[in-house]
């Protein structure tokens, strides 16, 4: 595929993300940072964060199963994860993430095993989503 036709597929992903609602203007911030001399720096922070997601992700599976439920140190974990997820302006998780902790703060035990179910979704669906984007700009650069 020729250079120009990546460059406008990676711009129709990139505004497909932002229209769909998974990204916000924090993305565009990580954006303005990257520059000649580091060029994958959006890469390497949306990398961080999924590192850092995927151990949230079983340090709040592990306190759901291994009992008893404690509404605090979930709220406490994915606290962290909101934050992390915001830090990249993945909208759609960080409001999943608000959802959980709505449901740990009113101690609802099935509210948050659904909300837990959708934030996994909705991380889940963001990096198949991303890293296709990431790949095409990549290939368009």
């Amino acid at each position: 595929m020729e250079r120009n036709q990546r460059q406008r597929q990676a711009a129709y992903m990139r505004k497909a993300l932002f229209d769909q609602g998974y990204l916000d203007d924090q993305f565009i911030q990580l954006e303005d940072l990257q520059d000649e001399a580091n060029p994958t720096f959006v890469e390497e922070v949306v990398n961080l964060f999924y590192s850092d997601s995927a151990r949230f992700i079983k340090n709040i599976e592990l306190t759901m199963h291994n009992g008893p439920f404690d509404f605090e140190k979930l709220d406490n974990i994915m606290h962290q994860f909101k934050g992390s997820s915001s830090s990249i302006g993945a909208k759609k998780v960080k409001k999943e993430c608000t959802q959980f902790q709505e449901c740990c703060k009113a101690g609802n035990f099935e509210g948050c095993m659904k909300a837990f179910q959708e934030v996994k979704q909705e991380h889940a669906a963001l990096r198949r989503k991303l890293e296709s984007y990431l790949q095409i700009a990549r290939e368009a650069s």
